[in-house]
């Protein structure tokens, strides 16, 4: 089974890119972000033609979260108890093969000391709690997405210049090591410790894909038994680098 996660910066106008993605490496599960459609206007059709079950979690021109699967979802669940900032869409989450997939965008948080980063840490926390009371499932549980953090300096191109910045500041990757606990994993560094992979490469960057100029924010976090199943992890910098892409790219997991 494979799983994907894409932040795709507005599921509408990344169409073009998404739909042939998919025809080509037919994944069975697909986890979206910032989809910034109301759900009335979510192209659902375009992926049941292609043989998905659509669910959806959106909101207008901001945020919103999509579950796509080929296999039956059960469970589903939009947002979560807790969560301090409801009426943003940034949560969904099904029980699909076995496993518990919640597929996440998490607040960017703007700047280190901003409201909108207190707000980052004040929703992770929720999520955390929220997280918690899954109990012994922790083990089958999957969850994915854009976490708008990194874990560590293997995950920034340019550690010096990224330190203690939006997105690698310490109180946040303690934030993300907290919802983890010893409970979750990280999925790609269980398989390759390495540094230099990365998920979203900055549009303001010239030529950033080229010269790898990314950060590593997408990410699986399995539990035990997902860990167990997981045989591979690896991100698509081919589509991130084709014409009008998001700037992030798709990152594919696969279990058996």
């Amino acid at each position: 089974m494979k799983i994907v996660t894409w932040n795709v910066n507005s599921v509408r106008a990344r169409l073009p890119r998404v739909l042939p993605w998919l025809e080509l490496e037919q994944p069975e599960v697909v986890c979206l972000q910032e989809t910034k459609v109301q759900d009335g206007d979510f192209p659902a059709d375009a992926f049941r033609a292609l043989g998905y079950e659509v669910a959806f979690h959106g909101q207008k021109s901001y945020n919103g979260v999509a579950l796509l699967s080929k296999l039956p979802m059960t469970e589903i669940e939009r947002g979560f108890p807790g969560d301090p900032v409801p009426q943003e869409a940034r949560a969904i989450a099904a029980t699909i093969g076995g496993l518990r997939v919640v597929n996440l965008y998490v607040v960017n948080g703007e700047a280190v000391g901003s409201e909108k980063y207190a707000k980052k840490l004040a929703w992770l926390r929720a999520l955390t709690e929220h997280v918690e009371s899954f109990g012994a499932s922790r083990s089958r549980t999957v969850l994915t997405g854009d976490f708008n953090i990194t874990f560590d300096d293997r995950d920034v191109y340019d550690p010096a210049s990224w330190r203690d910045k939006i997105l690698c500041s310490t109180p946040e990757r303690e934030a993300l090591a907290s919802l983890m606990q010893d409970a979750l994993h990280d999925g790609l560094r269980h398989l390759d410790p390495g540094a230099g992979i990365y998920t979203w490469w900055d549009f303001r960057l010239p030529k950033s894909v080229e010269r790898n100029l990314g950060l590593r924010i997408d990410h699986f976090l399995v539990g035990a038994e997902a860990r167990e199943r997981l045989r591979r992890v690896a991100v698509d910098v081919i589509e991130r680098a084709r014409e009008k892409p998001s700037d992030h790219a798709p990152v594919v997991a696969s279990f058996e």
